[in-house]
């Protein structure tokens, strides 16, 4: 830290430009027990700074990441079909890419509740998951996924070369936003991967951040937002290299990066020099690429508010559907409570009958809203607003309409 500024996680440059600032916030995925009602949520400051040197956008620890990930983490990532979906096509994908079988193993980094590794384990390929927090990955482990509970760094990654472990293949999915001390888990990576291996790191594009105004992806335990042309400079600092990128559709627009050491045979793909153009041409390596983001966000909040106060008006009842981390960004930068939106439903059990931090909006199954039929849903995980309209299409047809409040409020019916 300097005395005015903090310090870029990746180069130590002071951090003196805002890309947006949320205020305080409570971390995102705490949720409440009921007789908690009547205690505050402690709160952190939210803001997102750009480094004017490597353009590593990131926030500030707000407490130990072991506060964060801890064993009653509820974040389970079998919940969603779609992404359940995504993750076989990946499976059979890069089995077929990299002819993997019975004598590869295959690590994932943060790997949940074995939602990822079960598709591998299916076809006979040895897996092994790292997951600090122990509640998901017990349920990985039930499920016949091995699985080691720990963070992942470069002492555990020399612990495993110790041991042994020779990977033809890491997985990281939305992990790499999650790690404090990127430095050091890109230095761990570096020390698994042996000759040809290859590490695939999926995450948020921060060009779809920007350009879709997707703010409520900011939260305390997403510390960083990421772009391929700052991680080629993370990696190459490690020994390693981007030879390969594909522009996916998950998490309101993601980057899979295909990387392997930087003396690997593997040829880079034409794809990685026109992603790099298509950032270039977006500004994100200067200072124009970060502009008037954060007027962007007002607005989106004065749309929403704007929004349920014409609804309190009419007498028109609103409930929300996913209690999603980004869900709590929005509600809590917005000032929302249980005044505003009368409770929020979701499908993960690990939620139910708790509070949203913050807001305190009881979260119920999602049958409640069946039998209560709100006029509108607002959907919180904007970007499986098709799945879930879709599995409410019975509340639809009895008037019942659904709204996403980014990049703008839309009213829809599916």
């Amino acid at each position: 830290m300097t005395q005015d500024h903090p310090t870029c996680r990746h180069c130590g440059a002071p951090l003196t430009r805002t890309l947006v600032d949320l205020g305080l916030s409570p971390l995102a995925n705490s949720y409440v027990p009921p007789d908690r009602a009547d205690v505050p949520c402690p709160v952190y400051d939210l803001h997102a700074r750009v480094c004017d040197n490597c353009y590593l956008v990131q926030v500030e620890d707000a407490v130990p990441a072991g506060a964060i990930f801890s064993e009653d983490y509820a974040y389970f990532s079998s919940f969603s079909e779609s992404w359940l979906a995504h993750c076989k096509a990946y499976v059979d994908a890069i089995s077929a890419r990299l002819n993997l079988g019975g004598d590869d193993l295959v690590i994932e980094i943060a790997s949940n509740d074995g939602y990822l590794l079960q598709y591998f384990v299916e076809r006979d390929i040895p897996v092994l998951g790292i997951e600090p927090a122990a509640g998901v990955a017990n349920a990985a482990i039930a499920k016949g996924v091995p699985t080691r509970i720990a963070y992942f760094d470069t002492a555990l990654a020399e612990t495993m070369v110790a041991e042994g472990l020779n990977p033809a293949l890491i997985a990281s999915a939305n992990v790499l936003a999650h790690v404090p001390d990127i430095n050091d888990f890109v230095a761990g990576v570096a020390t698994l991967l042996q000759g040809n291996a290859v590490w695939t790191v999926e995450f948020p594009h921060l060009l779809n951040l920007i350009e879709k105004v997707q703010f409520d992806t900011i939260y305390h335990e997403h510390y960083t937002y990421l772009s391929l042309g700052t991680l080629e400079t993370i990696f190459a600092a490690a020994g390693l290299r981007v030879f390969d990128v594909e522009a996916l559709k998950t998490h309101g627009g993601s980057l899979r990066l295909y990387i392997c050491r930087a003396d690997s045979t593997r040829p880079e793909r034409r794809n990685v020099e026109n992603m790099r153009k298509r950032e270039r041409q977006a500004g994100l390596d200067s200072a124009r690429g970060y502009e008037g983001f954060d007027a962007q966000v007002r607005s989106v909040r004065q749309g929403l508010l704007s929004f349920l106060r014409a609804a309190r008006e009419g007498n028109r009842s609103i409930a929300a559907y996913g209690a999603a981390a980004k869900g709590n960004t929005l509600l809590n930068y917005c000032g929302l409570t249980a005044d505003d939106i009368a409770y929020c439903v979701d499908r993960n059990p690990a939620k139910q009958n708790k509070l949203l931090p913050g807001s305190h909006i009881p979260v119920s199954p999602v049958e409640r809203l069946f039998q209560e039929r709100p006029d509108f849903v607002l959907i919180l995980p904007w970007n499986l607003r098709d799945e879930i309209a879709g599995q409410l299409k019975d509340l639809a047809r009895q008037g019942t309409q659904f709204v996403v409040p980014i990049p703008s409020l839309e009213i829809f019916t599916p």
